[in-house]
């Protein structure tokens, strides 16, 4: 996990920084690329990532990644959970019902909230917490 998020969160050259106003990348659509925040960043609404199965997401966030309840992370054109990485250096919280799409990778901790969903990885340097009873795996 350390070398996963020392590897993400150190590649330079972003192609774009800080979207969103004041962090907030709800409503938006993201093509394959790096992306640099150096703020928190919350997610109010349904995102979109566009790309085929090679395309490749990275999101590095200096700050906390927050996920509103009830908000989706879509994907469209063929786009793979597998080739999307979040990079937070600050804690990470799913809301409530939310729909989580990549790999989450937390330099603190991850918070699940009842009902939320994700379709990747979850993984933080010190706890994941789970706000549900049951955790299904599937190869």
């Amino acid at each position: 996990m350390e070398a996963a998020y020392t590897d993400a969160s150190t590649r330079p050259t972003p192609d774009s920084t800080d979207l969103g106003a004041a962090g907030d990348i709800g409503g938006l659509n993201f093509v394959p690329g790096l992306y640099k925040f150096t703020t928190a960043v919350s997610m109010t609404s349904n995102i979109t990532l566009s790309g085929d199965s090679n395309d490749v997401w990275i999101f590095q966030i200096d700050g906390t990644f927050n996920m509103s309840n009830a908000v989706r992370i879509n994907l469209v054109g063929g786009a793979l959970p597998q080739n999307i990485f979040w990079v937070s250096a600050g804690a990470a919280t799913l809301g409530t019902t939310a729909h989580f799409e990549g790999i989450l990778l937390s330099q603190t901790a991850i918070t699940f909230g009842d009902g939320a969903t994700a379709n990747g990885r979850l993984l933080a340097q010190s706890e994941v917490t789970l706000g549900i009873t049951s955790v299904v795996v599937e190869p």
